[in-house]
């Protein structure tokens, strides 16, 4: 395996290291005041690897949810995936013993990563792809199983910890804001969701304004691109 390729992966995870460390703990805590041990902690982030569901997971199990509930819930909560998703096929549909786990592994964390298309040559991208996203889940999974340990010797009020997810996406926009030239997709972004907020409330925003988002980013895109292509020249 290509060290330099191991090397830029890493390198380019590290701000997603420091983040889902905290957040996996304080899903690691969460879970075990709902009473379930390490080996949930590990299961879910192995397999679920959803970090915002995985929050919402914790009442679901705790509240002894239905199947039904869950599925839907999970629908609601990872809609989003859904959208963003849509960019990365070109990149991925080539990517051969790769692609089910580059699949799997795309959270919204790992997107912002990788979505710049800054990726070794063409012969290593699908790999650095590939490291990239293992690299972030075994931090999840590293930081639920810590809190799941800590939670059994440090208890204390998890009241508000929730919050750590917003804080990263909000940190992750921030630096997509700093690196990119155009601001067009991220205001986009704002404006959309406020105004589907206003109109369809806290609790029914998140769909209307994935869909706006979409749509208009679809129907202005060849003008982004030629943006883009002047801002470089």
């Amino acid at each position: 395996m290509n060290r330099k390729v191991i090397r830029q992966a890493l390198l380019k995870t590290i701000p997603v290291m420091a983040g889902y460390l905290v957040l996996g703990t304080g899903f690691g805590i969460l879970l075990r005041n709902a009473g379930y041990g390490v080996l949930w902690a590990f299961a879910m982030s192995l397999l679920i690897y959803a970090g915002s569901m995985q929050y919402v997971g914790v009442n679901l199990i705790a509240g002894g949810a239905s199947v039904i509930t869950a599925i839907l819930t999970t629908i609601m909560v990872n809609a989003r995936h859904l959208f963003y998703s849509i960019s990365m096929i070109g990149k991925y549909k080539d990517s051969g013993k790769y692609k089910p786990y580059l699949i799997f592994a795309l959270t919204d964390e790992t997107y912002s990563l990788l979505c710049d298309g800054n990726t070794p040559d063409s012969q290593d991208a699908d790999l650095y792809r590939f490291l990239v996203s293992l690299f972030n889940q075994s931090y999840w999974v590293a930081g639920s199983v810590l809190g799941s340990l800590l939670g059994t010797v440090l208890p204390f009020s998890t009241q508000g910890i929730e919050f750590s997810m917003t804080a990263l996406f909000v940190a992750s926009f921030t630096e997509q804001w700093i690196t990119a030239k155009n601001h067009i997709p991220a205001l986009t972004g704002l404006l959309c969701t406020l105004l589907s907020l206003l109109i369809f409330g806290p609790e029914q925003f998140l769909i209307p304004a994935m869909l706006l988002i979409t749509v208009l980013l679809t129907v202005f895109r060849k003008k982004l691109d030629k943006g883009g292509e002047s801002d470089e020249r």
